[in-house]
């Protein structure tokens, strides 16, 4: 039995205030804090690459797990924004950890379905191969492809990295998940020439369309009654789409916290930010996660506590 046992996350400690930017984009406390949802992003040190925030993620989750870094088996990062084309970055990682020969390590080229996407293929690779110890990481610095003249990016997304550890005494397993793409869209979220461009309000169409009928479907492939599900970890897009979302669903929004406040969308990083909370409360049993952004992608899953 393969899941996740712990969650180790950073947040790097600067923070760029929207309420800064309100007379340079025409805006109002009301769409900062209720349209968009957040007042402050997260932003990494200038001379910090991706392998850096990883590698302090990696450190959050070994001071609040024991685990021996010499039996780790399997490295996984989720990026789009790597140290360099080539080579992968959790080759950069392992190096600068001194892990073990044996160890696999890959990168998975995802935004904010990524978390999902690369915890289903985690379990799976381990699995199959009979590995004991994997890592995944989730590290996207979009700071370095934003133009701050840009209202539809600039104010919402912020850095951020965790690293989730997945084993065989897990916390939390995981049921069926549910995965689409819409690449027909991909234009709408898109790196050109190292700036990162946004339609923003398709990307809204698109998450308000596909992500209350995937969670449908995702309740009806694992057997489950969504009124009984004891959290919703959505991707931290911004607060108008959280909130579209639960709406649609009809959630209590009690059981699905919009967080992102004082940080950001960060990408592939916000729904492990979450979890790493709900891991801790010992009433949550059962967890939907749910990513969708650039591809344009999505990804469902859900996640029940084990008797450990």
């Amino acid at each position: 039995m393969i899941g996740i046992e712990a969650i180790g996350v950073y947040i790097p400690e600067t923070r760029v205030s929207n309420y800064s930017k309100k007379a340079q984009f025409n805006l109002d406390d009301y769409f900062i804090e209720e349209k968009l949802g957040v007042t402050h992003v997260a932003v990494k040190g200038a001379s910090d690459q991706t392998s850096d925030m990883a590698i302090r993620a990696f450190e959050a989750l070994s001071r609040k797990s024991d685990f021996d870094k010499a039996k780790i088996d399997c490295l996984i990062i989720v990026t789009q924004n790597p140290d360099y084309n080539l080579p992968h970055t959790s080759a950069i990682m392992h190096g600068k950890l001194d892990l073990s020969s044996n160890c696999a390590c890959f990168d998975i080229s995802l935004g904010c379905s990524g978390f999902v996407y690369g915890l289903s293929l985690i379990e799976s690779f381990m699995q199959r191969n009979d590995l004991h110890h994997g890592i995944l990481i989730t590290a996207d610095p979009y700071s370095t492809i934003l133009d701050q003249n840009d209202k539809n990016t600039s104010l919402l997304f912020g850095d951020a990295a965790t690293a989730t550890l997945v084993n065989r005494n897990p916390r939390f397993t995981s049921g069926k998940y549910t995965f689409g793409t819409s690449g027909k869209g991909y234009s709408e979220l898109i790196c050109k020439d190292n700036i990162l461009f946004m339609n923003g309000r398709s990307i809204f169409d698109f998450a308000a369309r596909q992500v209350p009928a995937d969670i449908k479907l995702l309740m009806e492939q694992n057997g489950q009654n969504i009124e009984l599900i004891d959290k919703f970890v959505f991707h931290q897009g911004s607060k108008y789409i959280h909130q579209t979302i639960i709406s649609r669903l009809k959630i209590d929004p009690q059981k699905a916290p919009f967080a992102a406040r004082e940080y950001g969308n960060t990408v592939s990083s916000s729904i492990p930010i979450l979890l790493e909370k709900e891991l801790e409360d010992t009433s949550v049993n059962t967890i939907v996660i749910c990513g969708f952004g650039v591809g344009l992608s999505w990804a469902s899953g859900i996640l029940f506590r084990t008797s450990n």
